[in-house]
């Protein structure tokens, strides 16, 4: 008997993303999607490319519409993530995609965020490195409530992690530059930017360190380094619809063959994780429609820093993705069943 399926917040880009790959799983069924405004319409009218789900019409988000499910994934804005949970039973399984429950320090919640911290759930990031080298996928083994990692997060965090685990980077001097598609500013923003606005021109956001996934960020990368790590990130919004190719350099304390072999070590038995030879390069069109993040690196003598390029689908790997690898893991579920390591042809 397949387990019932609920996804609030379904009209937005990740909820269709989830009901995608919710449609790809032996063991689910999708009986019930919220929406908020979108509430009364067709779910296909939204998501028009999910036509085994046209049956379905998008209802209000309330604890009654919610009850009766297995697995309940929350694709909401912040804040109200953690109004939904908090009407869910202890015996549903919730994920959410939202940064609600992602933090674990409340100073941070109130700086980036503002108003009251709501507590800190599972981290939904499997292949974190913590302390001792060990991974977050053991803590995310029976758990009931879990968090999803934000999507520029996964794209530094897997970037950076083994060089900081394996000592071989300085950890004061991280600098990020994303380039990010248009979805990953989510649907309601995406829709109000002009064509003019985002083809044929790039526009970074979130400048000068006040970007919401900063702290999140450090968060991950202070627990694969065992102290704290400080992070310079800058996100650009680029002519793509989906994808985030992440440009990481730090301070190397260790030879290239050093670096790249901290990488083969950590990652060789994560499925969801290519390491590239030496000497190629990730880019988004490798991963469109997978749950894999790509990672290329390069040492710059002259400079003394390693170069660490990773390249996801953010609406994949960056969060759908990572909901679906979390909930199975949580549920006993063999880790890859419903999620694929093949793109789709750009």
């Amino acid at each position: 008997m397949n387990l019932k399926v609920a996804i609030a917040g379904a009209s937005g880009y990740v909820g269709g993303e989830l009901a995608r790959l919710v449609a790809e799983h032996p063991q689910l069924d999708l009986v019930t999607v919220t929406a908020n405004t979108n509430a009364g319409e067709k779910f296909i009218n939204l998501h028009p490319h999910l036509r085994s789900f046209a049956h379905l019409e998008l209802v209000a988000t309330t604890a009654e519409n919610l009850a009766g499910h297995d697995v309940v994934f929350l694709a909401l804005p912040h804040a109200k993530s953690a109004e939904v949970a908090a009407l869910l039973g202890d015996d549903v399984l919730v994920i959410d995609c939202g940064a609600d429950f992602r933090l674990e320090s409340s100073e941070d919640w109130e700086k980036f965020y503002g108003g009251t911290h709501a507590g800190t759930w599972t981290y939904g990031m499997p292949e974190l490195i913590v302390a001792d080298g060990a991974k977050q996928r053991a803590s995310l083994l029976g758990a009931k409530r879990i968090a999803v990692p934000g999507c520029n997060v996964t794209a530094i965090t897997l970037a950076m992690a083994p060089l900081l685990a394996a000592n071989l980077v300085e950890n004061q001097d991280i600098v990020s530059v994303l380039s990010v598609g248009t979805s990953g500013a989510g649907r309601s923003t995406s829709a109000n930017l002009s064509h003019s606005e985002v083809h044929g021109s790039a526009r970074a956001y979130g400048v000068g360190g006040v970007h919401r996934h900063t702290p999140e960020i450090e968060q991950n990368l202070s627990k694969s380094a065992g102290e704290k790590v400080q992070v310079s990130f800058t996100p650009v919004l680029v002519p793509m619809s989906r994808g985030i190719l992440a440009v990481n350099t730090a301070k190397a304390t260790g030879t290239l063959e050093q670096l790249h072999h901290a990488f083969v070590t950590f990652y060789k038995s994560e499925k969801f994780i290519n390491v590239l030879p030496l000497g190629q390069w990730p880019q988004t069109s490798n991963v469109l429609g997978s749950n894999v993040c790509e990672i290329g690196l390069a040492l710059d003598q002259h400079a003394g820093r390693v170069t660490v390029v990773s390249a996801i689908d953010n609406l994949v790997k960056g969060t759908a993705g990572a909901a679906i690898q979390s909930m199975n893991l949580a549920l006993g579920i063999a880790e890859d069943t419903g999620l694929s390591v093949n793109g789709v042809a750009p």
